[in-house]
């Protein structure tokens, strides 16, 4: 028994790991590597395995850099079962097309400058057709119940609390007389976050001799999900005051709804009540149209809220508006402010986000909210680092906007909620801990925290490093 990182190895996107028992291969995750354009396309149109000698993949959720490369899993040749939860299936059913036809508008784009300069095309990543028939793999299970992903392989998925539908997996491997138990935590949310359960132990017998764990937080602590209200009121009433457009970048999945939770919140109680909203991505009205179908993930509070009736949405208020036409989105740059506009992706890489940037950060009445995790490399993360100018959509633009960052809206574990989770495992039969999803840094501070809890062999596999399961 071997496992192989093939990805999210010392860096936190493209979460990839091989998994082989005798003859049967096992893919944990098949995400999307994001960073430098060229470095990512190669990384991303390669796998550095044979996609047909893949039995079956087992899905922790639906975030892209988990599952955003099964379509050219597909294309290449896999013609296995892809598991996951039953939330996780409805949303790569909207996530992966929304994937796919960015895949061909960046290829189109592209083109059109190669053409200029007399350079060879360049092909999608994959096609919507790929993403389609990608689709017809997808087997959607229960939380907390095994099943077989394969000859001498049984999973479980328990809820992780990341997102929507995101699951830890716990495997049980059986390969002559040896048998094992490998536990991966997909990506592990935080305790008590609006809308979603908590996260849920994975090892609940106790027996995993192996852990793969995500460490994308590993050194650092979040401030409290308690101050989330007033973390977002406080810059709000701040842009408010100067008649600014406040842009917050956000992931269709998860940020985006729980951003908007708050929001309601705040509007119920009055304090943002003339406030327009927009949620400005066609991703995130399908994604939230998603949540309301799988409210069976959501925790008690969340499932009170909605059965009190009352018109309670937690996904709605009056000034909340969702925009779907691009003439709508562009009318949104020549509106004066203030107004919030919430615009996908989190990273500031691609979509409509990235035009309200171009057209906002230059005004020093506007400020940017930054509310996830932005990876090297990303626009996110040079507006993070307050960098004087930024180039968006092939300009220099002056960054005279506030950039405001809030970490309460974090969806991963900080390094205390790591170290709790992971305590929870049998330190006498839990023999070695595998951290990935995470920057070196990250991982190193967090491997120290392990090893005072008591745990003894911890390692950071770099890419393509192997392990034997023995």
């Amino acid at each position: 028994m071997f496992l192989q990182f093939h990805g999210a190895a010392r860096t936190v996107t493209g979460s990839m790991h091989l998994l082989s028992i005798g003859d049967r291969t096992i893919l944990l995750d098949c995400g999307i590597y994001h960073g430098r354009r060229e470095e990512a396309r190669l990384r991303n149109s390669q796998f550095p395995f044979d996609p047909a000698s893949i039995d079956a993949v087992v899905l922790s959720h639906a975030h892209i850099d988990h599952s955003g490369n099964l379509p050219g899993l597909v294309k290449q040749g896999f013609h296995g079962t892809i598991f996951c939860t039953k939330a996780t299936k409805s949303l790569c059913e909207v996530m992966l097309l929304d994937s796919a036809f960015i895949q061909e508008r960046d290829a189109e784009f592209i083109n059109r400058k190669n053409k200029q300069q007399h350079l060879s095309p360049v092909q999608p990543l994959y096609s919507q057709e790929d993403a389609r028939q990608t689709l017809r793999s997808l087997v959607g299970m229960d939380y907390s119940r095994t099943f077989t992903v394969t000859d001498g392989v049984e999973c479980r998925y328990e809820d992780a609390g990341h997102i929507l539908g995101s699951a830890s997996v716990s495997l049980t491997l059986q390969e002559g007389n040896r048998r094992t138990n490998l536990a991966f935590t997909g990506d592990l949310g935080r305790p008590h976050l609006p809308i979603l359960r908590d996260p849920v132990f994975i090892d609940q017998a106790n027996e995993a001799e192996y852990l793969i764990s995500e460490s994308t937080y590993g050194g650092r602590l979040h401030a409290p999900v308690a101050q989330m209200s007033d973390q977002l009121l406080a810059p709000i009433r701040r842009a408010c005051e100067r008649k600014g457009k406040i842009i917050i970048p956000a992931f269709s999945v998860g940020r985006t709804q729980e951003i908007i939770y708050v929001l309601q919140q705040l509007s119920r109680k009055g304090q943002i009540d003339n406030l327009p909203v927009y949620v400005d991505s066609p991703l995130s009205v399908n994604v939230t149209d998603v949540f309301r179908k799988h409210t069976e993930c959501f925790d008690p509070e969340t499932q009170s809220l909605i059965s009190s009736g009352n018109g309670n949405d937690p996904f709605g208020f009056e000034r909340l508006t969702y925009i779907r036409s691009v003439e709508e989105s562009k009318e949104l740059n020549s509106r004066r402010g203030p107004f919030i506009v919430i615009s996908a992706s989190g990273m500031c890489e691609a979509g409509r986000v990235v035009h309200h940037l171009a057209n906002s950060v230059g005004d020093a009445r506007n400020m940017v909210l930054i509310v996830g995790y932005q990876a090297e490399n990303t626009l996110g993360k040079k507006l993070v680092l307050h960098e004087p100018f930024v180039n968006i959509l092939g300009e220099r633009r002056d960054v005279r906007a506030e950039i405001v960052v809030l970490n309460s809206f974090s969806g991963h574990a900080d390094k205390n909620e790591l170290l709790e989770y992971i305590r929870e495992f049998d330190r006498r039969k839990l023999r070695q801990v595998f951290l990935v999803h995470g920057d070196p840094d990250q991982a190193e501070m967090l491997t120290t925290g392990i090893r005072q809890s008591g745990f003894g062999r911890i390692s950071i596999p770099a890419r393509g490093e192997k392990a034997q399961l023995s």
